[in-house]
């Protein structure tokens, strides 16, 4: 190689690839590979996205005071309200990530997470020249006695998606197991992408281990539930010495002003977020019926996206993906995840979820 030589880990890092979101041939596709929002965005996250437009000469806020105070105010704790001091927010989630593993690993350095976690947690750890130590799962689950036997005096931090990339989610008692067997210098990230959809009464998002340690960071995105995928906004609780280091760490405007302002008219439409999470609570349990139905393994989930299996030689993933495209139903393979035989379908419109049925009905013959 010629040129300058990048730091040991960054040409480990795969080219990133989205999920795929045209046909070629058909004008008209229906898009279930990456987990967006079925209902779109908020009419009122979108008029005050447009009522920016004739501000854009103008820099954003660098704290984006309003939205860490919005998001303060919608997402109690314990019956409190959050302290807006303690959020950081980001150009989505996975800047936060990013910072997090820049700011507390390096060479020589571990970063723990699970197998079957989001992949940004590997990539993160290579671009900081650290480990990545991927965890095996029990049953599509984070397993906490695994996680703990691998933590050592080198891990750093430890990822923990949950709900898991997998649809399945750890419960409150096994999240506070885990956290309770961590050494104080590793710190945990709980990665909380969809907790809006999640109706368990067992499930943590994480906010409440946040007060309670100094050690805890709970990371949101705005891209799923809230349908702003297209603005890159996430944010994050934590202590206030992980927050001083972040915020010493990220752009000074790494949040645009545009979506500033689209971001506190959604979290304040607690009534769009409650029509999306029923929504999905519906279609999700009416789409995992009709595998059941038709005889296709799934991994049970309470995001909004269902993974099911296709092991078959003649009736893999593969050819399940390859076929759906070819009615226009786009979703995504697993390759990434390590999960070779699964196909992960998003919650659409319920017509949209009606025709990846019917498609897998005439797959299957």
């Amino acid at each position: 190689m010629n040129g300058p030589i990048p730091r040991g880990g960054v040409l480990e890092i795969p080219i990133y690839v989205p999920g795929r979101s045209r046909v070629d041939g058909r004008d008209r596709v229906i898009k279930l590979s990456s987990n967006e929002s079925a209902l779109g965005t908020s009419e009122k996250a979108i008029a005050a996205y447009q009522a920016l437009a004739g501000d854009l000469h103008r820099y954003p806020d660098g704290a984006a005071s309003e939205l860490r105070k919005a998001i303060a105010r919608v997402h109690p704790a314990g019956g409190n309200a959050l302290n807006a001091d303690n959020i950081v927010c980001g150009e989505g989630s996975d800047e936060i990530i990013h910072l997090l593993a820049a700011a507390y690993a390096g060479s020589g350095d571990e970063i723990v997470h699970t197998a079957h976690g989001f992949v940004m947690y590997r990539l993160a750890a290579l671009g900081v020249g650290a480990e990545p130590v991927a965890v095996p799962e029990r049953d599509w689950t984070p397993d906490v006695d695994a996680l703990l036997d691998r933590v050592t005096d080198r891990c750093r931090v430890v990822f923990v998606s949950n709900p898991n990339p997998t649809g399945t989610y750890l419960p409150r008692d096994e999240l506070t197991r885990l956290h309770d067997g961590l050494p104080d210098h590793a710190l945990l990230v709980i990665d909380a992408a969809y907790a809006e959809y999640v109706s368990r009464d067992d499930y943590a998002s994480g906010l409440e281990f946040v007060g309670a340690a100094d050690n805890v960071v709970m990371t949101r995105t705005f891209s799923k539930a809230y349908g702003l995928a297209g603005l890159r906004l996430g944010w994050c609780y934590g202590p206030t010495g992980v927050i001083e280091v972040l915020n010493r760490l990220r752009g000074p405007f790494n949040v645009t002003a545009p979506a500033q302002a689209a971001g506190v008219a959604a979290v304040e439409d607690t009534e769009f977020i409650e029509r999306a999470r029923q929504h999905n609570e519906t279609w999700s349990s009416w789409l995992q019926n009709e595998l059941s139905r038709m005889g296709v393994p799934y991994i049970p989930s309470v995001a909004n996206f269902v993974c099911a299996e296709f092991s078959n030689e003649s009736k893999s993933a593969t050819a399940a993906i390859d076929h759906m495209m070819g009615d226009g139903v786009l979703v995504r393979d697993m390759n990434a995840y390590g999960l070779p035989n699964h196909v992960r379908i998003t919650i659409g419109l319920e017509e949209e979820t009606r025709a990846v049925v019917e498609s897998l009905r005439n797959f299957l013959g």
